[in-house]
């Protein structure tokens, strides 16, 4: 008799530990639901508040897929010999000696020169054809 007690006494607090869990997951459920709720009605909000922009004209996804795929490498060839554009832009940013948001380079192999605007700065360097 006393183990039937005890086995009733165990199911009762596990019907009840189920339930207050049942309740603890419909409480976190319904603040989760208010915070959804909010933040929909904050975006509403602010489109509402926001003027409207005209759309912008469609990019075409294919032409910058491509483009992101293939590598490109430019050389010049002068006197038999060719020089890297990659290097020559490198060694560009080193002769400038500090960063620069734009950079417009002439290469003039002729007479072994690059010359360059780094942020409206006219500057030269050498460019060893080798």
């Amino acid at each position: 008799m006393a183990n039937t007690k005890k086995a009733e006494t165990t199911e009762v607090k596990a019907a009840e530990t189920k339930t207050a869990a049942k309740k603890t997951a419909a409480k976190t459920t319904t603040k989760a639901a208010a915070v959804k709720t909010e933040k929909t009605a904050e975006k509403k909000t602010a489109a509402k508040k926001a003027p409207a922009k005209k759309a912008a004209p469609a990019k075409k996804a294919t032409a910058t897929k491509k483009a992101a795929a293939s590598s490109v490498e430019v050389f010049v060839e002068f006197g038999g010999v060719q020089v890297s554009i990659d290097e020559v832009v490198k060694n560009v940013k080193l002769t400038n000696g500090k960063s620069a948001k734009n950079i417009t380079v002439y290469l003039k192999p002729e007479e072994s020169k690059a010359y360059f605007v780094a942020d409206g700065e006219e500057k030269e360097m050498d460019v060893f054809f080798c």
